[in-house]
């Protein structure tokens, strides 16, 4: 299996053999890709019941939940790593949810969605609308994103929780994942996507 360029930047920043809970697992192409190449000890959350049923299907432990409410039940550095990968946006508070994740793992990892990318930025000034791309293939009316950031607006976010970035990468629209530091304004303009190592 070969997996979405930001998901194999974030199968990089796994250690073999650690215990993983992967949040919004979809139908499980991380937590498969981690459990035959890193035998990671690893378990989902997933919104959506055809979700569920797929990773299931695959032989994946993953259970129906949403990470707007259900983190707390989790009890303190349960896991090594918590992922929640291009999610983010789609959260009712997604503040309090990074707060959950550094709290239940030692190392949370987010992948954000870039919708300060020039390609969104160019279709907007020209189109004179919302882009559609790839990466944001929803029309406007019926994304799922309910919260627009950029790779700038993450590092924000998590300086204003006194979050720890350990790790920044940005993956540009052929799939090459870069790292940065700082605010990241380069690769606010270049990363289609953000993916982020933080800890408490």
């Amino acid at each position: 299996m070969i997996l979405r360029p930001d998901l194999k930047a974030i199968a990089d920043m796994v250690d073999a053999g650690s215990s993983l809970l992967d949040i919004g697992c979809g139908e499980g192409e991380l937590l498969s890709w981690l459990l035959e190449h890193k035998k990671v000890s690893g378990r989902g959350i997933e919104l959506s019941q055809s979700g569920v049923n797929r990773c299931i299907a695959r032989g994946l432990s993953v259970i129906q939940g949403d990470a707007d409410t259900d983190l707390q039940y989790y009890p303190d550095q349960a896991y090594d790593y918590a992922v929640l990968g291009q999610t983010i946006q789609t959260l009712r508070q997604p503040q309090d949810v990074l707060i959950q994740l550094v709290r239940i793992a030692r190392h949370a990892i987010v992948s954000v969605p870039n919708f300060g990318h020039w390609k969104n930025r160019l279709y907007l000034a020209l189109m004179g609308k919302m882009p559609v791309t790839k990466t944001l293939s929803y029309q406007w009316y019926d994304t799922p994103n309910i919260h627009f950031c950029t790779i700038t607006d993450f590092v924000n976010l998590c300086e204003s929780l006194n979050l720890v970035v350990e790790k920044r990468l940005y993956v540009t629209n052929q799939g090459d994942p870069n790292i940065f530091n700082n605010k990241g304004l380069f690769a606010n303009v270049f990363g289609e996507q953000g993916i982020f190592m933080i800890r408490r």
